[in-house]
């Protein structure tokens, strides 16, 4: 404790023993987070969903903007958006394409 605060974490509980011994017992910490693991195909296809939603923003907000809903800086902030997203999109797959054909070419 110091200067009136006191820890929120208790460290002793964490204290699990292990296969290397150090001192009267092995000790390991154990550890705070579980990390959360989503597969491949989950992980991807929200990513395609949320491309697709942001791709699609413009053409909504231009909607919006024809029935006087919507300011036209809104609708060229979407578009820029949504054209920096796809180029990045391009990038990423051409890279993703590459390095499968150069894993292709390696010979086992």
């Amino acid at each position: 404790m110091v200067d009136g605060i006191s820890p929120k974490i208790n460290l002793g509980e964490r204290i699990e023993p292990s296969k290397i011994s150090t001192f009267n017992g092995p000790v390991r910490m154990k550890s705070i987070e579980q990390p959360e693991t989503a597969d491949f195909q989950t992980v991807m296809g929200g990513l395609i969903e949320q491309l697709n939603k942001d791709l699609n923003a413009p053409d909504e907000l231009m909607d919006d903007l024809m029935m006087d809903k919507a300011d036209i800086h809104d609708v060229m902030a979407a578009m820029n958006k949504s054209e920096i997203q796809l180029n990045l999109a391009t990038t990423t797959l051409g890279k993703v394409i590459q390095t499968y054909e150069k894993i292709m070419q390696i010979s086992i």
